[in-house]
């Protein structure tokens, strides 16, 4: 193999092994939506995405679509991940103890109840578009981490840590709000097998059964009594998770524990195609006819402003307050400016927003709103975040 070639499947493998990669790469695919939606190939994105593929697993969805099996099926795999990374952060991580979950859940709750304000403050004449409260609620980690990665070494290590934190803590109470503002028309037939699955996965750790395969059956029969349930099927991700077992050893996690083996297996698969693929299924909009008046539009302001506004107030006003108390610390090395720039970012909601107003909003033209006011807020939220770190002294130089 030449040193060129060498050389260029090297940069291929740190790029992949990047944490950031992920984020770079919802960034094109989102993007490449963008163009596919507003190009001479606009009905084929929009055809492939609605094609028909079977079979009907819910009489409430009907047959299944691609854009069903990535939003409905894919996604689950998606919150999957994200209850092993909440489990493993409560019991050994950043979120352990309650030394160390207070900062990132008083900035998260302030995060997301600040959002829902503001997006009522703008929506409350419009009672058809309330179901869309939770909408800028949300923060989408991958892309924020996408964005500090382009800021190299002028992130203070710390801030790192307390958006990953917070992220997290911002992923567990969109998953509530999901599990219990989002769900109608229950079954409590399918919810009973849900529990008889749960119990026998829980089960199945308790009695020290190690192998992955007994508990991805188990997800995929949860995912389907929740498809079933009336629950968004996603959720049984988040609840096989937490099934899961995990061990511990001197403090810190065992790599061959079930759910570390899982985690470390999923996380490519998660961060290289499914949010990736995701992005590129539900960014796509059509900007023909939109101008700068459809930007107040009631549905549109109110996310965009909930996303800018709501999120940065929320996240730095909980930071300030815990502060202020003595209820939490100021992360090691951070300044002001550094955790300014944070909860700017923080208001980069894309995947859940964008999960949420599906969720949310079943008329078309309203998605379309949707994606529009996620994509403005969460675009003014990245660049803003962005430029005020870049200008914010470097890690080591905090603010007083």
């Amino acid at each position: 193999m030449s040193n060129q070639r060498q050389g260029a499947v090297r940069a291929l493998r740190d790029f992949l092994s990047d944490g950031a990669a992920g984020g770079i790469l919802l960034i094109v695919a989102a993007a490449a939506a963008m163009i596919a939606a507003n190009s001479p190939l606009a009905h084929v994105y929009a055809e492939s995405l609605h094609f028909r593929t079977g079979p009907v697993l819910s009489p409430k969805l009907g047959p299944m679509t691609v854009h069903l099996w990535i939003n409905d099926a894919l996604m689950a795999v998606f919150f999957l991940l994200v209850g092993l990374e909440i489990k493993r952060e409560m019991i050994d991580g950043e979120l352990s103890t309650p030394e160390k979950r207070r900062l990132p859940f008083i900035a998260a709750a302030a995060g997301m109840l600040a959002p829902m304000i503001v997006y009522f403050a703008v929506a409350a004449p419009h009672p058809e578009l309330h179901r869309g409260w939770a909408i800028p609620a949300a923060t989408d980690i991958a892309f924020a981490i996408g964005v500090l990665a382009l800021l190299g070494n002028r992130v203070p290590p710390a801030l790192l840590m307390l958006l990953t934190a917070l992220a997290i803590a911002d992923d567990l109470g969109a998953i509530a709000i999901i599990a219990l503002g989002y769900t109608d028309g229950l079954s409590f037939a399918a919810l009973a097998g849900a529990c008889v699955v749960i119990g026998a996965m829980a089960l199945l750790g308790m009695t020290g059964v190690r192998r992955l395969w007994p508990y991805l059956i188990g997800f995929a029969l949860l995912w389907y009594l929740m498809l079933l349930s009336g629950v968004h099927a996603t959720v049984a991700g988040v609840m096989a998770a937490f099934a899961i077992p995990h061990r511990t050893r001197e403090g810190k996690s065992d790599p061959a524990s079930p759910l570390c083996l899982l985690e470390h297996r999923l996380n490519p698969w998660v961060s290289f195609l499914i949010v990736p693929l995701f992005g590129f299924a539900n960014a796509g909009v059509s900007l023909g006819g939109v101008t700068l008046t459809t930007l107040g539009e009631p549905l549109v302001l109110a996310i965009l402003l909930g996303l800018f506004v709501g999120k940065q107030a929320g996240v730095l006003g909980g930071i300030a307050l815990a502060t202020k108390l003595g209820i939490a610390e100021r992360p090691a090395g951070t300044g002001w400016w550094h955790l300014y720039g944070m909860a700017l970012l923080a208001g980069i909601g894309f995947t859940m927003s964008l999960f949420i107003g599906g969720l949310a909003f079943a008329d078309p033209g309203l998605q379309d709103k949707v994606k529009i006011g996620v994509l403005a807020g969460s675009l003014l939220s990245a660049v803003a975040g962005y430029v005020v770190l870049r200008l914010a002294p470097r890690a080591g130089h905090a603010d007083p």
